[in-house]
């Protein structure tokens, strides 16, 4: 199938605009890849460092001559999604040994958990902990030892930090090793009427409680399609992954073999072996076009608009908001996943996963298959199954049909013709909205605004019975120089509920919402942000704004609104506790949430 005339022409226009800073990139990993990194280029002393506490391994590591891969581990055990990592050291260097090979733990890198800090203030720490990620990677891989890495990292901001890294270090391969999902548990559905009812005190926090225990349960990924697991499909579409590896669960035989047999892979590609790729080969325009179709075809995680656009960054890769909008208007949605959807990621990958999906979107012209992968070049490899036997892994065809299409369609039956996340711009503004799981009666929204500064402010309206009809709530100042851009997602259950009671409702902001954002239509990530002068800062209450996901535009449509000067509040608070003190030089060197919201690109 050829390519289709809109991805072929988002594809060249990222090329050309990304022409300049490519082109230096590619010369700049070309050279160090020339350059090293070789072992032999270390003093003694040097060697003698890195090799102290490495045991059995000391004389390979010493003659040089084998591969040594890096460990970035983003392992903690208050993260489900990361506990398994624990084990993952252990697996990688013995199978780096059985191929004659060597692994060492370069380094650690921070991984928060967005599902504890949600409503709280360590949540202000939570987009720049992605740069942060980034940068302790790069510490990691500094010392110039490594043939390759091995990346461990599976959540919302570790896996876009980690590829900073990868990108930056693009002259030695990279593989992305996932943990895969937790088994299924209560059903995201019930998990969400539980909130919504305690929202309104039907429930009690002992209820509440025990429908969340019973939900996030054991180790592994949230089974909801969030940030983490579109993170996931992203780095399998990328080709950064093993093919099938992204929803094996935890503390499998299979999810064991697929990690032994990603380390052999690693070891493969290699200057030191037959089959050499750098990461930089990778990251290419056209990987990172791939990855915005299969986030349109799954609809992902909005946060994946901020995340990309810093990621590609990274390898000289510049990506705007209109590319993810002519993308998304020529990409079929074909998944759907909680919050789109009943099915967690455990059905859809039993209802054929990302290799039906692959290959729908390969046979429909929407993915550039000319691209590099860890598997070698395109993506065909990316469409088979792995399957275990006698210990070892091998690879068939995936299923050429859906094994249920309440889950998962084919291109030509898609649940919707295009994509689940759209570009807003106009007087308030450009920003995103995910619509995916909003009701097409709910695209337009046209109504009085409320005026917020905070998440808990929408709260405490609300329980007061102060909101009373259609309302379009502006939470301001929540950028990424205000505050460190916080998501949002405490305001779903409240924002629901009103929506239920017949009011039409919707989100204006300049900070985002979770991966788990759904039914309520949500404009995010306004830019320039309030702190900015922005347009949302001259909103007052009363205002008439109207949202309108199908023609693409966020106005104001009160007189006068543009000729108001901006609020400027007391933002000093945001500076301080739990943290805090420490990101303040993110917060003033942040770039503009369009542009990927990083302090260090």
């Amino acid at each position: 199938m050829s390519l289709h005339d809109t991805v072929a022409r988002v594809t060249k226009r990222i090329q050309e605009r990304s022409q300049a800073t490519r082109s230096s990139y590619l010369a700049r990993m070309a050279q160090a890849a020339q350059d090293g990194p070789n072992r032999a280029h270390l003093t003694c002393g040097n060697q003698a460092h890195a090799y102290a506490a490495m045991g059995q391994d000391q004389d390979r590591l010493a003659q040089g001559k084998a591969p040594n891969l890096g460990i970035i581990t983003a392992y903690n055990d208050m993260l489900s999604a990361h506990q398994p990592f624990e084990r993952y050291p252990d697996l990688i260097r013995a199978a780096a040994r059985r191929n004659g090979a060597t692994a060492q733990v370069a380094g650690g890198v921070p991984a928060m958990c967005d599902g504890v800090t949600q409503g709280q203030t360590g949540m202000d720490l939570s987009l720049f902990s992605r740069d942060v990620i980034a940068l302790a990677a790069g510490v990691g891989l500094s010392h110039n030892t490594y043939d390759a890495a091995v990346y461990l990292g599976v959540c919302d901001k570790i896996v876009p930090g980690l590829v900073m890294a990868a990108a930056t270090f693009g002259y030695i391969p990279g593989v992305f090793l996932p943990a895969g999902p937790m088994t299924s548990g209560l059903p995201n559905d019930e998990k969400a009427r539980v909130r919504q009812q305690f929202a309104t005190g039907k429930v009690g926090r002992e209820e509440l409680m025990k429908a969340e225990m019973a939900s996030y349960h054991g180790p592994g990924t949230c089974t909801f399609y969030g940030t983490a697991n579109s993170n996931q499909m992203l780095m399998e579409i990328m080709g950064l992954h093993l093919p099938g590896a992204s929803f094996v669960n935890p503390g499998t035989p299979l999810r064991d073999a697929l990690t032994e047999l990603g380390t052999k892979r690693a070891l493969e590609i290699t200057a030191l072996g037959n089959d050499y790729t750098p990461t930089a080969e990778i990251l290419s325009e056209k990987a990172f076009v791939n990855g915005i179709v299969g986030l349109m075809a799954t609809g992902g995680s909005t946060n994946l608009v901020l995340h990309l656009p810093a990621m590609a960054r990274a390898a000289g890769v510049l990506l705007t908001l209109e590319d993810f909008d002519d993308l998304s208007s020529v990409t079929p949605l074909l998944a759907k996943v909680y919050p789109n959807g009943l099915a967690d990621v455990n059905h859809f990958h039993a209802a054929g996963g990302l290799q039906f999906l692959i290959r729908n979107l390969l046979e429909a012209g929407l993915l550039n298959d000319d691209v590099s992968t860890i598997m070698g070049k395109g993506l065909q490899r990316y469409t088979q199954d792995p399957v275990l036997q006698d210990g070892n892994i091998s690879y068939k065809d995936g299923p050429p049909h859906s094994q249920n299409e309440k889950i998962l369609r084919p291109s030509r039956d898609p649940f919707q013709p295009t994509g689940g996340l759209r570009k807003l711009a106009g007087n308030l503004g450009k920003g995103m909205i995910k619509v995916s799981a909003v009701a097409p009666e709910r695209h337009i929204v046209e109504a009085p605004a409320r005026v917020f500064h905070t998440q808990q402010a929408v709260k405490e309206a609300f329980q007061a019975g102060e909101i009373t009809g259609d309302t379009i709530f502006v939470v301001r100042f929540q950028g990424p120089q205000a505050n460190g851009m916080p998501e949002l997602h405490g305001l779903t259950p409240t924002l629901a509920v009103l929506q239920d009671r017949g009011y039409k409702v919707a989100l204006v902001t300049d900070g985002r919402m979770s991966g788990a954002s759904g039914k309520v239509p949500s404009a995010i990530h306004l830019s320039p942000e309030a702190s900015l002068g922005g347009p949302l800062s001259k909103v007052q209450d009363g205002d008439i704004l109207r949202l309108d996901a199908v023609a693409g535009t966020i106005d104001c449509l009160t007189e006068g609104f543009e000729d108001r000067a901006p609020v400027q509040p007391d933002l000093s608070a945001n500076g301080y506790g739990v943290g805090r003190e420490m990101f303040a030089l993110f917060c003033d060197t942040v770039g503009l949430a369009s542009d990927g919201a990083s302090a260090i690109l």
